[in-house]
């Protein structure tokens, strides 16, 4: 399996109900993770916010 998403690509990110309160909206990827099991990760950031986010693949779509 590979990756869907390269680094410096822009992503759409939809926030879990079950984790904690995000920022759905528009991110860069900034890293690729290895996968959890089932899905791969990504590191991603939003250039309002001044931390980075972690996200499962299925979190996330093409702009």
């Amino acid at each position: 399996m590979k990756h869907k998403f390269i680094v410096g690509e822009t992503v759409l990110f939809t926030a879990s109900n079950v984790a904690r309160p995000a920022a759905s909206g528009t991110y860069e990827v900034i890293r690729q993770l290895p996968t959890d099991g089932d899905d791969f990760q990504y590191r991603i950031k939003n250039s309002a916010e001044a931390f980075e986010r972690v996200a499962k693949e299925s979190q996330l779509a093409a702009c």
